[in-house]
C-alpha cells in the first residue's frame, strides 16, 4: 500500500476511538485509509466494540497494538490516558455510540476512551452511529450539541438503511469522508478570514416543457473544490449552484440552489455587492426557450422547430455594477482559438482573472475529477498550470488571490 508524503495527514498522530457500534467494522477501512494518507495512528477500543471486531484486525492495520483497558492483562503495562491525550494531534471516535456521546457529554469517566478524552488538549472530532431514533432522541440531541458546545466537532451520521431494518439518519459517515473532515482540519488556514466570495457552480437548466429541459455537461465539481478552498482559508463563502449531485463538505459554506440561467442571475445580482469576490465557475446556458409548453410536447412526425431567447450575460452584467475594491474570475470553456477566445472574454467582461480550460487538453474540462488551466490577467499575464486534481487547481487559483490581496 502507497503512502501519502504529501497528504495533510502525513506524519499526524491521530488517535481513533472505536466505540461498540455495529458500524465498527468500518474502522479497519478507516485505519487503511489514515496509514495511506501517511498518519500514525492509535486506535482505543471500548470492549463493547471488541464484539464487532477483532483487535487484532486494527492491531495489523495500525501497525500498532490496540488498547481497551487502563491495565493490559498480559504485562500488568499501564496505559497511562494522560499521556495518550497528550500524544495525539487530533482524536476521531467513530463510530461513536449514544453511550460513549453520554459519557464524553457528561464527564463521565468509566474506561479508557473517555479518560483518554477527559484529558485530551487536542481537537476532538466525533461521527456518531446508532439507529433512528436513538439519534434523534432529545437526550442525544442534548448530548450532540453539549460536545460542540465544548469546542468538539460533529461529523454528522448519514441517512439511509440502517442494522434494524428502518431507513433515516444514523449511519456512520463514510471512511472517505470522515478523511475529507480530517483533511479539511489540517488545511485550514484562516489567510482569508473573514473575506466574503460568492461563486457560481454546476449547470442551469432550461425547461421546455413540464418534464423536459435544456442543460450541459457540468458537475460542479470544480465551483465546489473552489468553495472548499476558499472556505478553508477561511473566508465567508457563498455558492449559487445549479442542479448538482454533490454537496458542499464544509459546513461554513451556504449554498443558494437555482435551476434556470435567469434564477442564478437573480441570485448573483442580489449577492454580489456584498461579496469581495466573485467567481463565475458556473456553466450557464446562453439560450432559452421563449416560450415554455404547458404540457409535454408530443412527438409527431417531421421536425421541432423552437425559437430560443438569448439569456443574460450574469458576468458581463454583474460588472457594469463592479467596485474598486471587487474582484473578479471568469472560466473560459474553450474548443478552438482558446487563448484568443479566452482574452476577449476577459476584456469584455472587465474580469481581474479568467480561468482557462481546453476540452482538446485530456482530463479537461466537464465530468473529470481533474483539470489543465491556462490563467490569464487583466494585464494579459498568462500562467499555465499541469493537469492536476481540481481540489489541486482550486489551491492554485486560491493561492492567486491571497498574493493579489497581499499586495493590495
Amino acid at each position: 500500500m502507497a503512502i501519502s508524503n504529501d497528504s495533510p495527514l502525513a506524519g499526524k498522530k491521530i488517535l481513533l476511538g472505536v466505540s461498540g457500534s455495529i458500524a465498527a467494522y468500518k474502522s479497519a477501512l478507516l485505519v487503511r485509509l489514515l496509514v495511506k494518507q501517511g498518519a500514525q495512528v492509535q486506535v482505543v477500543m471500548t470492549t463493547a466494540a471488541m464484539d464487532f471486531i477483532t483487535p487484532l484486525t486494527l492491531a495489523t492495520l495500525s501497525k500498532r497494538p490496540v488498547l481497551s483497558s487502563f491495565i493490559e492483562g498480559s504485562t500488568g503495562s499501564w496505559n497511562n490516558h494522560v499521556e495518550l491525550g497528550l500524544w495525539a494531534d487530533l482524536i476521531v471516535v467513530a463510530p461513536a455510540t449514544a453511550k460513549t456521546i453520554s459519557a464524553f457529554a457528561q464527564g463521565y469517566c468509566n474506561d479508557l476512551l473517555s479518560a483518554i478524552y477527559l484529558s485530551a488538549r487536542c481537537p476532538v472530532y466525533v461521527a456518531p452511529a446508532m439507529d433512528l431514533d436513538m439519534y434523534h432522541h432529545p437526550s442525544t440531541q442534548e448530548n450532540l450539541l453539549k460536545l460542540q458546545s465544548y469546542g468538539n466537532k460533529l461529523i454528522p451520521a448519514g441517512y439511509g438503511e440502517l442494522a434494524s431494518g428502518l431507513v433515516g439518519d444514523g449511519r456512520l459517515a463514510e471512511p472517505e469522508f470522515i478523511i475529507s473532515q480530517l483533511i479539511q482540519h489540517f488545511t485550514f488556514i484562516p489567510s482569508l478570514s473573514g473575506r466574503r466570495v460568492l461563486i457560481t457552480a454546476g449547470p442551469t437548466m432550461e425547461a421546455l416543457d413540464p418534464v423536459r429541459y435544456i442543460s450541459n455537461r457540468s458537475t460542479g465539481k470544480m465551483g465546489y473544490a473552489l468553495a472548499e478552498a476558499f472556505a478553508n482559508a477561511g473566508a465567508l463563502v457563498t455558492i449559487v449552484s445549479g442542479p448538482v449531485s454533490i454537496q458542499a463538505e464544509n459546513a461554513s459554506i451556504r449554498v443558494i440552489p437555482v435551476t434556470s440561467a435567469a434564477d442564478m442571475y437573480e441570485a448573483v445580482s442580489a449577492e454580489f455587492e456584498a461579496h469581495e469576490l466573485i467567481i463565475f465557475a458556473a456553466a450557464v446556458a446562453d439560450y432559452t426557450p421563449v416560450e415554455v409548453a404547458a404540457q409535454k410536447i408530443k412527438k409527431n412526425s417531421g421536425t421541432l422547430v423552437m425559437e430560443m431567447a438569448k439569456t443574460k450575460d450574469i458576468a458581463a452584467e454583474m460588472s457594469t455594477r463592479k467596485r474598486p475594491h471587487q474582484l473578479t474570475i471568469g472560466f473560459a470553456l474553450e474548443t478552438e482559438q482558446e487563448l484568443i477566445n479566452a482574452m476577449g472574454k476577459l476584456e469584455r467582461k472587465d474580469l481581474d482573472w479568467i480561468v482557462l480550460n481546453s476540452l482538446n487538453d485530456p482530463g479537461a474540462g466537464f465530468t473529470h475529477d481533474t483539470n489543465k488551466i491556462t490563467v490569464i490577467d487583466k494585464y494579459k499575464n498568462i500562467t499555465h498550470f499541469e493537469l492536476k486534481s481540481k481540489q489541486a487547481v482550486a489551491r492554485d487559483i486560491l493561492d492567486l488571490v491571497i498574493s493579489k490581496w497581499t499586495q493590495l
